[in-house]
């Protein structure tokens, strides 16, 4: 039951000040009604066309619904994207940062940053990030912190705290890490929004 996997979840979180987002993506509608019934309003989708198909409907029912982006953005979606989502905790390129302040500039954005270095993974390497979290400034953007996804075969203490680390020389107060697998390790490392997805719905 959902309802018990948030209590846990919730329970874990009780000593932190942190958000918790429900990734929805793939998930079956019936699980996302009896999370909708559990007065879950804070969703994390990874593709745009998937969760217009999803949500439009939804939010007539909840207007109270937030929901997040946090899979990879193409340009081409960006105005779609901005139409439909209230933040976006994926951006990680100059040409996605123009696109966005073109279409939404007012929207909260969350930097992705790659700090495993990992080829096949999007995000702003470490030691790119202070350039381009100047440039994103220089264009008037609304970033509110900054996001990691550790590589899988890696402990992730030491990614949330280069995150956490970076933050602060930054002054940005909000992070976007941990999923269900670590979440609690991100919390101990100042988490301000964790993405748990298997832990609340249970496995696809």
């Amino acid at each position: 039951m959902i309802t018990d996997s948030l209590k846990t979840i919730q329970t874990d979180m009780n000593r932190y000040d942190a958000q918790l987002i429900a990734v929805s993506k793939k998930q079956p509608d019936n699980k996302i009604i009896e999370a909708l019934n559990a007065g879950i309003r804070v969703y994390g989708e990874n593709r745009v066309q998937e969760a217009q198909l999803r949500w439009e409907i939804h939010r007539q029912t909840y207007p109270d619904l937030e929901l997040h982006l946090i899979g990879p953005l193409q340009t081409n979606k960006v105005k779609d994207a901005c139409e439909l989502f209230d933040v976006i905790h994926t951006l990680d390129r100059e040409k996605l940062a123009q696109a966005i302040m073109k279409h939404k500039p007012e929207i909260p954005c969350f930097i992705q940053v790659n700090t495993g270095a990992e080829i096949q993974k999007a995000g702003i390497l470490v030691q790119d990030l202070k350039d381009f979290y100047n440039f994103c400034y220089s264009l008037g953007m609304n970033v509110i912190g900054l996001m990691c996804i550790p590589p899988m075969d890696d402990c992730p203490d030491g990614h949330f705290k280069i995150l956490n680390d970076k933050a602060k020389e930054l002054k940005l107060t909000n992070l976007s890490m941990g999923m269900s697998g670590d979440y609690e390790i991100a919390l101990k490392h100042g988490a301000t929004h964790i993405r748990v997805g298997t832990q609340l719905f249970g496995k696809r």
